[in-house]
């Protein structure tokens, strides 16, 4: 079902290694994960293309709250890799144990679309600014 709401708009994706679709929009990458016991649960997950320092975990903690404090979606956290480099992902959730339909997986993965990017582009601001670290 998935693929086929991203086929019906026309977007661009791909299957990666782990069978997760994901596409690129604005140039972020957009995940969306069928999760728990019976993959019940959609995680559609956008992992803003602007890549920050450690220098930059406080302020990017303090957008995070202030973002999540006045938004609804996605959820906004601090991701620091392995080797250092610090990102924002954006998450939107929902949970469909007794079933869904196309129509409500359709509204939510553009929900996770649509707010990835605003959240990509408000992210794209802070690299703008330089740390005060």
């Amino acid at each position: 079902m998935i693929k086929s709401v991203l086929d019906k708009h026309g977007y661009t994706y791909m299957i990666d290694a782990d069978g997760d679709v994901v596409g690129n929009f604005q140039g972020n990458l957009i995940y969306f994960f069928q999760i728990g016991d019976q993959g019940e649960m959609l995680q559609v997950r956008a992992m803003v293309q602007h890549i920050f320092g450690m220098e930059d975990v406080t302020r990017l903690y303090e957008f995070c709250n202030s973002w999540n404090h006045d938004r609804l979606w996605p959820k906004a956290y601090v991701h620091i890799q392995d080797d250092g480099t610090v990102n924002i992902i954006g998450e939107v959730l929902a949970d469909w144990e007794k079933g869904v339909t196309v129509e409500q997986l359709d509204q939510v993965m553009i929900c996770g679309i649509a707010t990835g990017c605003q959240l990509s582009d408000a992210t794209a601001t802070l690299k703008q600014r330089p740390s005060t670290s």
